[in-house]
């Protein structure tokens, strides 16, 4: 941390960069190992999150008949809501490395590919602890992929968004130690969390027309945004 605070080189990259000569996800895709080790740690999160989901957002996906889990790993996430709701597919994109080491599930498919590039066509997009690692200028590009893949918001079209909105969420008080290691993983990814009024400048840029924000679980929230 102190070559990334008075070194200016360093100041551009992310503190993982200064540290291992790589990004963090160069690293996890050319040791597998690491990338095991995140992606069962996502796993976990995963089930948390959609227990509550789940339960307490279960209008969140009325009317909703596919749904793309844009960089789902290994698909926690999906399977959780395939199983609920039988009725939805649901797709699982991220990078070739990542899905090659997802297990088979017969209730979701896996599709290689790069959110920047392109997104399979669906009712609702869902970004789950995606947005946070990117810049304004790199989420707007994401959105906007989104936003190619959904219909109309007449026709249902939605992203779906799982976060942290600061400010917002559940007004349980988070231990000191927590919130400081929080904080250091953010710098660590190069990471960015985002007020109201910043997730709104975003969304403005993509070209939706309307968010509706629910809290959730702690101080995640779900973000609805419209086409």
């Amino acid at each position: 941390m102190s070559e990334w605070f008075t070194n200016e080189r360093a100041a551009g990259m992310s503190l993982f960069e200064v540290a291992h000569g790589c990004t963090r996800r160069e690293k996890m895709k050319e040791d597998p190992a690491d990338g095991a080790l995140f992606n069962a740690g996502m796993v976990a999160d995963s089930r948390i999150i959609m227990d509550a989901l789940l339960r307490d957002a279960g209008e969140l996906l009325r009317g909703v008949t596919s749904l793309v889990d844009v960089g789902g790993g290994h698909g926690a996430v999906s399977v959780a809501i395939a199983r609920s709701l039988p009725h939805v597919r649901c797709t699982v994109l991220d990078l070739p490395h990542v899905v090659a080491g997802a297990p088979p599930d017969d209730k979701v498919e896996f599709v290689a590919g790069d959110m920047f590039e392109h997104i399979s066509a669906a009712d609702a997009v869902l970004l789950k602890w995606i947005l946070h690692c990117w810049k304004d200028e790199d989420c707007v590009k994401i959105l906007r992929r989104c936003k190619e893949a959904i219909p109309t918001r007449d026709a249902g079209g939605k992203v779906i968004i799982i976060d942290i909105v600061v400010g917002s969420g559940s007004q349980e008080p988070i231990s000191k130690e927590m919130q400081v290691l929080w904080d250091l993983y953010i710098m660590y990814v190069d990471g960015v969390e985002r007020e109201e009024h910043e997730w709104c400048k975003i969304f403005t840029e993509a070209g939706f027309s309307d968010y509706k924000i629910i809290p959730v679980l702690g101080f995640r929230s779900i973000i609805e945004v419209y086409p």
